[in-house]
């Protein structure tokens, strides 16, 4: 599925899906869905953009140790 062109459309599909995934315990909904929320809304949004960044580091790092 194709993300929305519009800026607008891009905040409320991730909106969508990281509250969604709060909602994970729930049959349909599932906690995969807040990570994914995160990677459409750091295409907007500066902060969550830094802190995938920030995360992304991390886990280099930590895959590097090993």
């Amino acid at each position: 599925m194709p993300m929305p062109r519009s800026r607008a459309g891009r905040i409320g599909v991730g909106s969508a899906l990281v509250l969604g995934g709060v909602f994970g315990f729930l049959p349909i909904l599932g906690f995969w869905m807040v990570p994914l929320g995160f990677v459409v809304l750091s295409h907007d949004l500066p902060f969550v953009r830094r802190q995938r960044r920030r995360i992304g580091l991390w886990w280099a790092r930590r895959r590097r140790k090993s």
